[in-house]
């Protein structure tokens, strides 16, 4: 990934010192200058579809869900000193927002709980590092790729609302896409702006009505039932169970180390943090969330580095919740489908190279090649398979 990375930024690899260690402060400390601002907007493909869909099919309180995730955003920041992104979790977003009239915020709630549950106890017993350890390298990076390849096919539907501003925004970024002192991000952003102020020229008179209105959400778990968290826990969380495993731990756990080897995180210090997210999201109203490698490729391509691009968001985002939780959907109209596609096709493009190298066996790239192949339909399932072939080729079970 360093072959692509803005100018401005040397690979974390480069920065060793002979020795092998790194120099004191100088790829450790989080960092807030144009590029983290840059990068800390690299991951709004994901997170504004999500958000709206809570709010406006379920009818979930705006400042409760940024709250939430805003507070995880800065603590994730500050916490790892990467841009370990925080992410909704897609299975439960997407079960949830699809089967609005059946399922319930009550619901979302138990599911965070119970999701909460899950991870901590695989990340304090140690045994999701156990289950990681199953995965070879062509595994990981089959996973990896078939996320990539998940992220670049959603980005196309969704660059498909206005193509012609897609088309735009792609040409713009490919053209400031290395650019330290204009960065990609801000223009996409502006064109975004532009764009909704043209198709809807009385957005800023909305928004200016909406006005600030600063109130802090309200306690979520008083009316939770323990139906709320059976139904949460068997509908929502034990089925991205196997997503969060492959996306939110074990791939986002090589991406980090690849990019930032300086700064190496565990399958089980990320299932922890996971966990304590979700033990204080359903408190204030938040929505399951998890970590993600199409985030941080997200966040990467786009200019982060540190933390600081999550310490950036998480502000802004908690901002928003506290003082303007009435015009959240308003706001987010401000970035239309076809610019979050380009930011998220970016995303999966620079996800899908770090595949590149798996090495040239035929065996290994096979296994990639079917592990992804599965991962695009199902996370769990890809691990699973992707486990079995790569023993049973290296066994000589398997003969290709």
């Amino acid at each position: 990934m360093a072959v692509l990375d803005p100018p401005i930024y040397k690979d974390s690899k480069q920065n060793q010192m002979e020795d092998g260690s790194q120099p004191k402060g100088k790829s450790t400390a989080n960092r807030y200058d144009r590029m983290e601002w840059a990068g800390a907007f690299g991951d709004l493909g994901t997170l504004i579809p999500f958000v709206v869909g809570y709010i406006a099919v379920l009818h979930m309180d705006p400042a409760g869900i940024l709250l939430a995730f805003g507070i995880s955003k800065v603590a994730s920041g500050l916490y790892y000193h990467t841009p370990m992104p925080i992410q909704p979790m897609k299975a439960i977003g997407g079960a949830a927002i699809g089967q609005g009239g059946i399922l319930t915020p009550g619901m979302v709630y138990g599911a965070g709980l119970v999701t909460a549950a899950i991870w901590l106890l695989l990340g304090l017993t140690g045994t999701v590092d156990r289950v990681a350890k199953l995965a070879s390298k062509p595994v990981v990076r089959g996973i990896v790729l078939g996320l990539g390849f998940t992220f670049i096919l959603e980005a196309i539907r969704m660059m498909g609302s206005n193509p012609a501003i897609a088309i735009a925004g792609l040409v713009v970024t490919y053209l400031l896409l290395s650019n330290a002192k204009v960065p990609a991000m801000f223009v996409l952003l502006l064109l975004g702006v532009a764009v909704a102020l043209f198709q809807q020229p009385d957005l800023p008179a909305k928004l200016a009505q909406a006005g600030i209105t600063p109130r802090l959400p309200s306690f979520a778990l008083g009316n939770l039932s323990w139906q709320d968290v059976l139904w949460g826990g068997l509908l929502l969380a034990i089925p991205q169970v196997p997503l969060s495993l492959g996306n939110a731990c074990i791939a986002v756990v090589a991406e980090n180390n690849d990019i930032f080897p300086d700064r190496p995180v565990t399958e089980r210090k990320v299932a922890t943090t996971m966990g304590l997210m979700n033990l204080i999201s359903p408190l204030i109203g938040g929505i399951p969330m998890c970590h993600g490698a199409g985030g941080m490729a997200g966040h990467v391509r786009f200019g982060a580095r540190t933390g600081g691009a999550l310490v950036i968001l998480g502000i802004i985002v908690i901002t928003i919740g506290l003082f303007f939780g009435n015009s959240v959907e308003l706001i987010f109209q401000m970035f239309p489908a076809a610019i979050l596609g380009v930011i998220l096709f970016f995303a999966g493009v620079e996800l899908a190279l770090s595949s590149r190298d798996v090495g040239s066996k035929k065996e290994d790239f096979y296994v990639m090649l079917v592990t992804a192949g599965i991962a695009t339909w199902n996370m769990g399932a890809a691990f699973v398979a992707g486990v079995l072939l790569y023993q049973a080729v290296h066994r000589g079970i398997v003969k290709l």
